[in-house]
């Protein structure tokens, strides 16, 4: 239950914030929970009450809340510089984090583009790809490739590649849809396929689609190794690899949409190292800020650049937005790569990752749950329920028995995952692992 500080703000805030992706009535049974502060991997409520951020604030936060060393960055950068446009100027933050970007893909991706949010980036790379070969003389490709339960965000031009029904349903009308292709999903397997097969049917799939369309298509879209917001539907590199080499054959685009996997959440800093591969677009958000303020960019290659340049504007990419490569948020991007090296983070995650799957052993052989998965610093598995009622609640009945066992988690639909900050302590892995437990029992008890 709410005390009275939390009670006093929930009720402000369902007075004038209209909260994303919800439906307001159910606040009247679910309490909003007012969050005033944030210190490692824990929030704290109005009332004193903590959770610990176990989906890092919607995949965004890296490493902690009120980090000092991103806190440092930022208000040095404040008594700086906090915001100039990029069009007729530039400034340092902005070039040294394009540079160190780039020379993580060994500069193969040698160009960033940026925005500020997730779906301003994928839109930033659908019309980046059309625009290229418009300005290459192919004017018949303006068509997109997407997959079945792909997600790639929810302004328009996002939504024409994300195939989710419940958008869909909503906003069809308004959106330019794509071509959907089987996912590689395993979960998707026939009766005796194995998920080599499962990768082989997608891909067969989309190699008849290209057969029949490349000259129309653009892109295909994906999101490298796991699809998020499709249950955490995970894919082998080989997938990857194989993908890469079908959009080389017939001259399509692959842009890979890193918003969620990106920054070291898939084990590599980048989803496509483990496939050494690398796209013809490359987006990335979320993490790469440390979950500190609204960033995104897309990284391309040297030769869609230079379909670009040229003296007539209309050959010029035409895409702004008035935040273009803020300093204060490229700052903190800075910071969170420091954060990487000096750390050697990716080195430490996979120590960390291995205590985790560790500790979640007793969920993963409970009966009642199937498809257990991990992926980097994502964990996921899928509950077996007959229950129809129980069925339809479940994501809402977890959330909810989660706060009241200090824990921040979200399934999506049936799917429970932990996509947690990289720095949690050994304490903190076992608490989470033995309370995502105790949850899930409680809720499928009906307790």
């Amino acid at each position: 239950m709410n005390g009275p500080l939390s009670s006093a703000l929930m009720q402000r805030s369902l007075r004038s914030v209209w909260h994303p992706c919800t439906q307001m009535q159910h606040h009247e049974a679910t309490p909003l929970i007012p969050i005033v502060r944030g210190q490692g991997a824990w929030l704290y409520d109005a009332d004193g009450r903590r959770y610990l951020d176990a989906i890092s604030s919607w995949w965004v936060n890296l490493f902690g809340h009120a980090n000092g060393r991103i806190n440092a960055a930022l208000k040095d950068q404040l008594d700086r510089l906090e915001h100039a446009m990029l069009a007729g100027f530039t400034h340092e933050p902005v070039i040294a984090l394009s540079e160190q970007l780039s020379a993580l893909t060994g500069h193969v991706l040698g160009h960033c583009f940026y925005a500020s949010d997730g779906a301003s980036a994928v839109e930033i790379a659908l019309k980046m790809s059309v625009h290229a070969w418009r300005n290459a003389g192919h004017t018949a490709k303006q068509e997109f490739v997407c997959l079945q339960g792909g997600y790639h965000g929810e302004t328009l031009g996002a939504l024409g590649v994300t195939d989710m029904p419940l958008f869909r349903e909503a906003y069809g009308a308004l959106v330019r849809p794509a071509h959907v292709v089987a996912s590689p999903d395993p979960r998707q397997a026939r009766d005796g396929e194995s998920a080599a097969d499962v990768a082989a049917r997608s891909l067969a799939e989309l190699e008849q689609l290209l057969q029949q369309r490349a000259g129309h298509i653009a892109a295909v879209i994906i999101e490298p190794l796991v699809q998020c917001a499709n249950g955490m539907a995970m894919h082998a590199p080989d997938y990857l690899s194989a993908l890469r080499r079908l959009c080389d054959t017939w001259q399509v685009h692959l842009i890979a949409d890193e918003i969620a996997v990106g920054c070291g959440r898939s084990g590599t800093f980048f989803a496509c190292e483990q496939a050494a591969i690398w796209p013809d677009f490359l987006c990335l958000s979320k993490g790469i800020s440390g979950g500190y303020l609204p960033l995104s960019l897309v990284m391309t290659r040297d030769d869609i650049y230079a379909a670009f340049y040229a003296s007539d504007m209309r050959r010029g990419f035409l895409h702004s937005h008035s935040y273009t490569g803020n300093p204060l948020a490229c700052r903190a991007a800075l910071a969170t790569l420091a954060i990487f090296r000096e750390d050697r983070i990716l080195e430490r995650n996979q120590a960390l990752a291995g205590s985790m799957t560790a500790a979640l052993q007793p969920l993963a052989q409970d009966p009642r749950i199937m498809h257990f998965r991990q992926r980097g610093m994502i964990w996921a598995c899928d509950a077996r329920i007959t229950d129809t009622a129980l069925a339809a609640t479940f994501a809402r009945r977890f959330a909810a028995e989660a706060c009241r066992q200090e824990l921040l988690l979200r399934p999506i639909g049936q799917t429970i995952y932990l996509m947690p900050p990289y720095i949690l302590d050994g304490d903190e892995v076992a608490l989470l692992a033995d309370r995502t437990c105790r949850v899930f029992d409680r809720v499928m008890q009906g307790t």
